[in-house]
């Protein structure tokens, strides 16, 4: 290896560090206040046509730092798959909350974004007693809370729950997918796909379609499909 690629190497290998360090920030200022489990929330499923919403909730180990840990939307699929067994090895805690179409139905989709998010945090241990949470809005526990506009990729807490919640989503879309094989769940996860619609026209929608959703021409799931298998 020449002098030049040795550099080159180096310089990667350091930038990646300082984007690793700087993803640490939110967390290193609560546990600077005293806070000690600090979890990282994130969601993954918003905007399927079918299957759950999933939440995660994360504590890593105080100034935990990796390298490629972002917003699981920025990762490949083999890159969220090798990164989520480095969670699941390194966490102090994780926790998954699930919610399924007809709740999503029944109390739109933001109102069970935050029910799964509720779930995901009740169900670690340690309790956390801070929380770093993706996006606007608070969740309704007794914890005091930070929310952050794009912290899945500003926060490695938050970075971590978006990779554990859209990995853990993929898996049980493919589950699904063995029951359902003709929507194809394992290629486009429950979401609106061309081929997705083509086969809910073709074979009308199952239990895991969201019938309060959209289309852009104003049409819903229940009115415009009849209901199949």
């Amino acid at each position: 290896m020449g002098s030049g690629d040795r550099r080159d190497r180096l310089w990667c290998e350091g930038a990646l560090m300082n984007a690793a360090r700087e993803m640490g920030v939110f967390e290193r200022a609560a546990h600077g206040r005293g806070y000690r489990f600090i979890a990282g929330i994130d969601e993954a499923g918003r905007g399927p046509l079918a299957g759950p919403v999933i939440a995660a909730a994360v504590i890593l180990p105080p100034a935990y730092e990796y390298p490629g840990i972002n917003d699981s939307k920025k990762l490949s699929p083999r890159q969220r798959e090798s990164l989520y067994e480095v969670i699941a090895r390194d966490a102090v805690a994780i926790g998954i909350g699930v919610v399924e179409a007809p709740v999503i139905d029944a109390v739109n989709i933001l109102q069970a974004t935050l029910t799964a998010m509720k779930e995901a945090v009740l169900c670690l241990s340690p309790l956390p007693d801070y929380l770093l949470i993706d996006g606007l809005k608070g969740i309704s526990v007794a914890i005091p809370q930070e929310t952050i506009v794009g912290g899945d990729g500003r926060s490695i807490s938050v970075a971590s729950a978006s990779i554990v919640a859209k990995v853990s989503r993929d898996r049980i879309m493919v589950m699904y997918h063995r029951q359902f094989p003709q929507y194809n769940f394992l290629k486009n996860k429950g979401y609106g796909t061309q081929e997705h619609r083509e086969a809910i026209l073709k074979y009308g929608r199952c239990k895991l379609h969201r019938n309060s959703f959209r289309f852009a021409d104003g049409d819903d799931l229940q009115t415009e499909f009849p209901l199949g298998v």
